[in-house]
């Protein structure tokens, strides 16, 4: 072969070589950014996992079944329509909070000067009639269910009527619907303890309301603890509760 020839093939095989070892070079160095790639697109799948394992969802507290009780009112505009509640019996929902006065059936008169007791918490009245009577404090009328007690007629003011302008407050004052069927997800015991005039440590504040009638608010209330007073009908009761439920019962100061 001659001289020419071999310087000829020589510098073939020497670009031949170069331009190969480019070729692998460049390969190594298109696989090494996909693996990089790929790892980091792992690494920030892990990362994302592991935050997601780490970050637990706080679920939301139970909604409370007291708030969906369908509660039924009446709604008078005068002394007709007031007349609705002789259709059923009705369940007091503030006790020791509604006076009551004497009433004599034969002169229809109401001693409005005389209060003779406070409706019970929870009381079953059946209401016989419903009148109007003039109120020896204001000389207005007052609007009155009658209903009896062991015998006797009493009388509880429901309202005002002032020239035939009707106001009244007897839907605030009365269940139509027995409340033990209108809470009947209350616990059994929770219940016995209502009906007894008791209260339990548990027990949320509408609870121990239906139990001992109203409760006075406290001055060292807070936002999550709350001190209720409880006249009970002279034997006055004082409850702590905390996020909502009695945490401490003892007896109260008489006022």
């Amino acid at each position: 072969m001659s001289r020419w020839a071999r310087a000829w093939n020589k510098d073939v095989l020497c670009k031949l070589s170069a331009r190969s070892y480019n070729s692998i070079f460049l390969e190594h160095c298109v696989a090494a950014t996909c693996l990089a790639g790929i790892l980091r697109s792992g690494e920030e799948k892990n990362s994302h996992c592991s935050s997601a394992r780490h970050t637990v969802k706080k679920e939301a507290p139970p909604l409370n079944p007291d708030y969906y009780v369908n509660i039924r009112k009446l709604y008078p505009y005068d002394l007709r329509s007031a007349k609705q509640l002789t259709r059923q019996p009705v369940w007091v929902k503030v006790g020791y909070f509604y006076p009551f006065y004497p009433y004599d059936n034969a002169s229809h008169h109401t001693d409005l000067s005389h209060e003779a007791g406070k409706l019970l918490p929870l009381q079953k009245l059946e209401i016989k009639d419903v009148v109007s009577s003039v109120s020896p404090k204001t000389g207005g009328l007052q609007v009155l269910a009658i209903f009896k007690d062991r015998g006797k007629s009493y009388a509880v003011p429901i309202g005002n009527d002032r020239g035939g302008d009707f106001k009244f407050y007897s839907d605030d004052m009365f269940f139509i619907d027995d409340p033990h069927q209108l809470y009947k997800h209350w616990p059994t015991e929770i219940w016995q303890a209502i009906d007894q005039h008791q209260v339990r440590p548990g027990m949320n504040e509408l609870q121990a309301d239906f139990a001992i009638g109203i409760g006075l608010l406290g001055s060292s209330s807070g936002s999550a603890d709350k001190t209720l007073n409880y006249p009970n009908g002279g034997k006055p009761i004082t409850i702590n509760f905390r996020d909502g439920k009695a945490a401490e019962i003892r007896p109260g100061s008489p006022s």
